[in-house]
């Protein structure tokens, strides 16, 4: 029924053996208690015989006995070697008997004591009976400990049978979101956290579609220039130079055609970056790095880059290739769209979610209607695959980042390009 992995059977175990031991150790002071208030009971009545007869009084007192109060009871006076001034009770045992025996100081000068004597077997009778009562009460009491274990046990994991039913009624093409608020509360932030996922694999799912769709279609296009052009070749007999100039224009298009492979396997690689261990790093000292990288690109194209970094440090744990090829990206295109004389600015603030990166140029703007972040979606005029923002918006993924791309407001044309990172697994340096 359960494995040794467990973790109901693990639960199962662990609240019947603190069950047990509750009920065993209650029990036990429950016993020993009564045991010792009875026994103390017949203590002070047989001290109180012992006073009445050294008194020289009737050994019951003033009260008047009753004909019970004689069973069992023994009173004799004896006579030690040496004085002996302390109280002595001890219970004995005789035939099957219990007796409980007290040893009274009576007569010092002549070394005399009192030594009563009362049949307690009764009481010890009875002692027995609640032990034997007390003893069927924890086995039932156990019994309904080990039932209701069983029952409370089946009730905490039911919530993850639900999840695991739904989850294994789900594939690529049949994904929706676990209705959390029917989740018990504790279950809630597993819920978040599924549903989180599913849109991730959501996500990529569609990209991965988006994606062969596009390769094809990015391949196919060259493939039939290249064929159109060998055809109109060969139709006739031609010159060398023009055997060359066709051989060059096939060339080229081979080589926009292995552009887009390298693109496409570093998706591969990327892949390869997400299951790098997370290091603990100071991510203001990498933006400073890859700032003085472009610093000197941009100038070689008449471009300036500044830099604002706030805080002065900020420690996080993240896989630092992911976060790097995101920066790149940014960086890359804001210098590509940026025209000659103008800047960009890479600055990082604090905000109420994390780390704020943001990339800021001068360039074009965007076209904010559109998904930028689909693999082989291009903006502008420029060259390129469409596969650097596609690979962004993953690595941000990744790292559980907010990425974002929209047109400045402040009344210069350009846009922002911003990476949130979460400050859950972060901390800011101290600054000097």
């Amino acid at each position: 029924m359960f494995s040794k992995r467990s973790i109901r059977l693990s639960f199962l175990i662990q609240l019947i053996i603190a069950s047990f031991s509750l009920i065993l150790i209650f029990s036990s002071i429950l016993y020993f208690y009564i045991e010792k208030s009875i026994f103390n009971e017949k203590h002070q009545e047989l001290l109180v015989y012992a006073n009445n007869v050294a008194s020289n009084e009737s050994i019951y007192g003033s009260e008047v006995p009753t004909p019970d109060i004689y069973l069992g009871l023994s009173i004799e006076i004896m006579h030690l070697n040496k004085e002996h001034l302390d109280i002595d009770l001890y219970e004995t045992t005789k035939d099957k008997k219990s007796y409980l025996t007290l040893i009274y100081p009576f007569n010092l000068d002549e070394l005399s004591y009192l030594k009563i004597t009362k049949d307690v077997t009764a009481t010890r009778a009875l002692l027995d009976k609640i032990l034997h009562y007390l003893f069927i009460i924890n086995i039932a009491g156990f019994l309904l400990v080990v039932i209701y274990a069983i029952g409370l046990s089946k009730m905490l994991v039911a919530p993850v049978k639900t999840l695991s039913n739904k989850l294994s009624n789900m594939n690529e093409h049949l994904m929706r979101p676990i209705k959390v608020e029917e989740l018990p509360e504790e279950f809630e932030p597993l819920g978040a956290t599924i549903n989180h996922l599913i849109a991730r694999i959501q996500n990529f799912v569609k990209y991965q579609k988006e994606l062969f769709i596009g390769t094809a279609h990015e391949l196919k296009t060259p493939l039939a220039v290249i064929k159109l052009k060998n055809q109109v070749t060969l139709i006739k007999k031609r010159s060398a130079e023009e055997y060359i100039d066709a051989l060059k224009v096939t060339n080229k298009t081979i080589d926009e055609m292995n552009i887009i492979v390298s693109n496409i396997l570093n998706i591969g690689r990327q892949e390869g970056m997400q299951l790098e261990k997370p290091q603990e790093v100071d991510v203001i000292k990498i933006l400073t790095q890859k700032a003085d990288d472009f610093k000197l690109l941009a100038a070689n194209e008449g471009k300036t880059l500044y830099m604002h970094f706030e805080p002065d440090g900020f420690m996080a744990i993240l896989q630092v290739g992911l976060l790097n090829q995101i920066v790149q990206n940014f960086l890359q295109n804001a210098l590509k769209f940026t025209p000659k004389d103008k800047n960009v600015t890479l600055k990082s603030s604090l905000n109420n979610y994390g780390l704020l990166i943001e990339v800021i140029d001068e360039g074009c703007g965007i076209d904010e209607s559109s998904d930028l972040f689909a693999p082989f979606k291009r903006e502008g005029n420029k060259p390129g695959v469409g596969l650097g923002l596609f690979l962004a918006k993953s690595a941000a993924d990744a790292l559980g980042a907010k990425i974002s791309i929209k047109n400045r407001t402040d009344g210069v044309v350009g846009t922002i390009a911003s990476l949130n990172l979460n400050s859950k697994l972060s901390c800011i340096l101290p600054t000097n």
